[in-house]
């Protein structure tokens, strides 16, 4: 399994969903993904907080679907500390381990 991901919520997930709707539910995720963290970048540049929180807890829903759960718990961190303590560099830390979290949902669906 891969070490991004919760083995058991994972297994769950397919369990409930069924491994072709997971795959979909992966891709539909590495698409959204990206513009939500382009969108966290944006908003933070701009000083918008609520399309800041808003993107995060997107962000961190969709990644506890998956059982990513350090990415939801960084996502959930931005989320309740809003933009007035956000940094580029936790941004920057969120956006790599995103990467590491697509490559090992796609090696899942793959699978």
């Amino acid at each position: 399994m891969a070490t991004t991901i919760d083995a058991s919520t994972f297994a769950e997930l397919q369990a409930a969903a069924g491994n072709d709707f997971v795959g979909e539910l992966i891709d539909t995720f590495l698409e959204e993904a990206p513009p939500m963290l382009a969108e966290l970048n944006d908003a933070l540049g701009a000083g918008r907080a609520e399309p800041f929180r808003r993107a995060a807890h997107s962000l961190k829903s969709n990644a506890s679907t998956f059982g990513a759960l350090t990415l939801a718990a960084m996502a959930r961190d931005l989320e309740l500390q809003g933009i007035a303590a956000a940094t580029p560099a936790a941004l920057g830390a969120l956006a790599q381990h995103y990467d590491q979290v697509a490559a090992d949902l796609k090696a899942l669906r793959d699978a």
